[in-house]
């Protein structure tokens, strides 16, 4: 890893509470118990130099690392294959779906677009395979350089380590963007001033003069490399006058020294350094080989070594990463390019082209249209490897290289395109200026306006995207009447979200400007199908277009089973993933939102689209929200808003209000809604005030705080926004009822019944039976009950279930069917205890205690005190489900399984799976009868 001169032991000083964390991590692994710990702190500060500490501690530890190398095209998964590639002997033994992926993705073998899931599942495989033998122990150095695919796979890994007898380590420079936020980790700063004057006195041999150390010391911010470094490298005279006046950040003082050292070489040995400094993979035998190109002798590499920048072994490291990017970055342009042209001809054309192309892209003078055809030809196979990030790269040179300024145009349009896609927002911010600098052309002018909104959409989510996409929408219709629709449903996508905050065209004035756009082809696309199902949907009401608005959910539902990466048909969350995200709650059709939300992600996941995958993320954690499945809604809300921090885009925010209202928590809840309330009227998102007023009013209804619900479900009504209004209603009609208001209870049960009835599923059936019993009494309020719970029961919904069951329970109590109320009051609180829906199972238990039972609320040994985690395990274990079943299907290793089984054994006083039954079923507190 580049190990300073001046060896491991002095560059700790002042690092005992870093180290103790390292000694318990080691520790840690050695007992079983996985241990992931993340080193954030500024260049120099120290990180490398603490994973050298764990290696050197690691006794009876097998090791495994990678270190990051900053590369403007890092090929997808390059650095998961450094991690791996000391373990690839164990790959024959993993399942053969995951080999199969992990093998793709390394470049092992030909093969579809590997499954990210299964890729990452299969690193941890692997890992867990090697760690059977001894401890391992994985050090990956210098995060941010990696590889966007590597990143997220490594990162999947170190998520799920819990049992298995391995300890990763990470280093990251900070300040900068944090993609493992959710990880344990601490920040390294600089020493004290009593332990840096030790490490300073510590690396130079005679005393120096006070005035130059106090010079130093102070310059240095306790920053141990400038500390180590400084004295080395200069003379007392070149310190007195090293720094001009005022203050100068440590990395570039750092970098500065680096590059004072390297310009004292000999020219054979800068040109074999800045040769090195050229190549982000580290590669020897490919170094030397482009050195004989250049006519670099052997003897070259012993004055650089000599230096302390570089050790040359079978791989080349620099002494710190700030050394090779200070001899690359201010190396003049020829000089680097002499590197690229030397690297590219000593690269194999068959087992590396793209590698080989990127450095002749590098090494290129001027365009070159031959060239930049093969980058675009490279931007395929990225592609097809699940590398976005690198197909964006790819054609960002691409489009560099493009000689004619018309095509050089477009081709930034598509890198724009790739960088929304894959996340990369500042370098799509780039392209589409260099788009916008090509000659007039009416279609380009269109497709960049169309992607300028895409990228403000991603960003903010406000209100200026649907204007900019239907005033691209009108540009282009003259010219191509097929991406006019497309952009059409884009604009009509962004007004969903604008909402009630509209200051543009709303979704009439867009389904008004459908209707005057050029037809839709015969026969129609998806795109088109769904285009005028909404269309319908807004201009005629929902019972004229409940049938087009089903063939259009079906449309989307074929379309994402045939998708693949790179294919046109992942139009739906790629292109425009705003649109079919309401159509199945809009429908009340539970089965089709189960395999879009799942599917949705799955289809981000494999295409690295990181701009679409929040959204998709918080779309599934909605529906396993009404699904009942809190704890894996809570998994996905936290993934979705770490990846949307990561790459500057608007939060997703939607779902973790739900699960906050659903779980009742209060003063949390509260505080959510009211920072989101902030955040929507700051960008204009209208969307997710509605999400925040429907939020509130589940949790008042929860907590029986009915004019509070009342008032929330109304202004929640206000605005039919899609897929939300339904929800809404059913809040406002109990909320109404509990309050005294039947007027506005049959209001909205009116507008209620003309969607449910035109949607006619189990789901729409039985919320409309459920608000229906609401407003009646007698023997008609009962049989609305009894059939709304038996439509609930066929769908997968489950909270709506458990509360027709409460309301149910709650109706007969007060009819003094005390029997038939206790019979429906323990199903609903062990349903709503079970998911975690807090407020609402306290209230079943309230009701409870009224017909004379006593309830005791979960000790220590019930299902509540399980992890998320923990309950989904004993769930499928006691579906007969083995080890390596949960494990694939949880994305886990078979061990941690075994670990968290054994845990539940124990919070629930069993000893075998077959009691798991029993225990679940009894897991609803005790009842008793007073």
């Amino acid at each position: 890893m580049g190990a300073l001169a001046v060896g491991t032991r002095a560059g700790l000083r002042g690092r005992d509470h870093e180290l103790a964390r390292l000694d318990q991590a080691l520790a840690d692994a050695r007992a079983g118990v996985s241990a992931v710990l993340v080193l954030r702190g500024e260049p120099g500060i120290g990180k490398t130099a603490l994973l050298e500490y764990v290696a050197a501690h690691a006794a009876g530890f097998r090791t495994t690392g990678v270190m990051g190398v900053e590369s403007e095209m890092a090929l997808p998964y390059a650095s998961l294959h450094q991690l791996c590639a000391p373990l690839l002997g164990n790959l024959p033994l993993l399942p053969e779906p995951q080999r199969d992926a992990l093998s793709a993705a390394l470049g092992l073998r030909q093969g579809p677009t590997p499954n990210r899931f299964l890729v990452g599942l299969a690193a941890l495989s692997l890992l867990t395979r090697a760690a059977e033998e001894r401890p391992l122990a994985c050090l990956v150095d210098d995060v941010q350089c990696f590889d966007e695919e590597s990143l997220q796979a490594i990162a999947f890994v170190a998520r799920r380590l819990t049992a298995e007898p391995i300890a990763m380590i990470f280093t990251l420079r900070s300040p900068g963007g944090d993609e493992l936020t959710d990880l344990p980790g601490m920040t390294l700063g600089g020493l004290n001033d009593t332990d840096a004057r030790a490490l300073l006195a510590s690396a130079v041999p005679v005393a120096l003069d006070p005035r130059i150390s106090d010079r130093i010391v102070a310059e240095a911010h306790g920053n141990p490399m400038a500390l180590l470094l400084l004295p080395r490298l200069f003379s007392p005279a070149d310190l007195a006058g090293l720094w001009p006046p005022g203050r100068r950040p440590v990395t570039d003082t750092i970098e500065g020294a680096f590059h004072l050292r390297f310009q004292q070489l000999p020219p054979d040995s800068r040109r074999l350094l800045l040769t090195a400094a050229a190549d982000p993979t580290a590669d020897a035998d490919l170094l030397w080989r482009a050195a004989e190109r250049q006519h670099i002798p052997a003897g070259a590499a012993a004055p650089a070594e000599a230096a302390g920048l570089v050790e040359f072994d079978h791989t080349v490291r620099f002494q710190h990463p700030l050394a090779r990017s200070a001899i690359y970055q201010k190396a003049p342009a020829p000089d680097r390019r002499a590197a690229h042209q030397a690297l590219a001809e000593a690269t194999d054309q068959h087992t590396d082209p793209d590698r080989k192309a990127w450095h002749r892209a590098q090494a290129a003078a001027r365009p070159d249209e031959n060239l930049a055809a093969t980058l675009e030809d490279c931007a395929v196979r990225a592609q097809g490897r699940g590398g976005a990030a690198a197909a964006a790269a790819f054609l960002r040179r691409s489009a560099q290289l493009t000689p004619d300024p018309a095509r050089r145009a477009d081709r930034a349009l598509a890198a724009a395109l790739a960088g929304i896609d894959s996340g990369g927002l500042s370098h799509a911010h780039d392209m589409l200026a260099a788009a916008a600098a090509g000659p007039p052309d009416e279609t380009r002018q269109a497709r960049l306006d169309r992607l300028r909104a895409r990228l403000a959409f991603t960003q903010r989510r406000g209100t200026d995207a649907p204007r900019l996409l239907l005033d691209a929408a009108r540009r282009l219709a003259p010219v191509d009447a097929l991406l006019a629709r497309d952009t059409l449903l884009e604009a009509y996508g962004a007004a969903l979200y604008a909402g009630r905050l509209h200051t543009g065209p709303d979704r009439p004035e867009i389904a008004r400007a459908v209707r005057s756009a050029p037809q839709a082809p015969a026969p129609p696309r998806s795109v088109d199908v769904l285009l005028g199902a909404l269309t319908d949907l807004t201009l005629d009401g929902y019972p004229a277009a409940a049938d087009r608005l089903r063939q259009a959910l079906h449309t989307v539902q074929r379309e994402q089973r045939s998708a693949t990466p790179g294919a046109d048909q992942r139009w739906m969350w790629l292109a425009c993933p705003v649109t079919p995200e309401p159509l199945a709650p809009e429908l009340w059709d539970d089965e089709a939102w189960h395999e879009l939300a799942t599917g949705a992600v799955t289809l981000a996941r494999d295409a690295g689209a990181l701009g679409v995958l929040p959204m998709a993320l918080s779309y599934e954690a909605c529906y396993r929200i009404h699904a009942g499945d809190l704890a894996t809604a809570a998994s996905l809300s936290e993934e979705a808003a770490a990846i949307s921090t990561a790459i500057g885009s608007a939060p997703m925010v939607y779902a973790s209000l739900l699960l906050a209202a659903w779980q009742g928590r209060e003063s949390q809840a509260l505080r959510l809604i009211d920072a989101a309330r902030t955040e929507a009227l700051t960008r204009g998102e209208g969307r997710a005030l509605s999400i925040a007023d429907y939020s509130t009013a589940v949790l008042y209804n929860g907590l029986g705080r009915y004019d509070a619900a009342l008032a929330a479900a109304t202004q929640a009504c206000q605005y039919e926004d899609l897929g939300l209004l339904g929800w809404a209603l059913l809040e406002l009609i109990e909320a109404a009822t509990r309050s005294g208001q039947p007027r506005a209870a049959a209001a909205a049960l009116d507008r209620l019944t003309e969607r449910t009835q035109a949607a006619a599923t189990p789901w729409a059936l039985g919320v409309e039976a459920r608000s229906r019993a609401l407003m009646s009494t007698g023997d008609e309020a009962d049989g609305h009950y009894r059939q709304s719970i038996k439509h609930l029961s066929r769908c997968r919904i489950t909270v709506d279930l458990a509360r027709a069951r409460l309301l149910y329970g709650e109706w007969l109590r007060r009819r003094q069917r005390r029997g038939q109320s206790r019979e429906q009051l323990r199903s609903a609180h062990e349903a709503l205890s079970r998911i975690g829906a807090d407020a609402f199972a306290e209230r079943a238990r309230n009701e409870l205690l009224a017909t004379g039972e006593t309830v005791r609320k979960r000790d220590t040994s019930a299902i509540s005190e399980l992890t998320g985690q923990e309950a989904q395990i004993a769930r499928l274990a006691r579906e007969g489900r083995t080890n390596l079943e949960i494990a694939a299907h949880l994305f886990i290793s078979p061990r941690t399984v075994e670990w968290h089984l054994s845990k539940v054994f124990t919070k629930l006083g069993i000893t075998s799976r077959r009691q798991l039954r029993a225990a679940f079923s009894s897991s609803a507190p005790p009842l008793s009868t007073m």
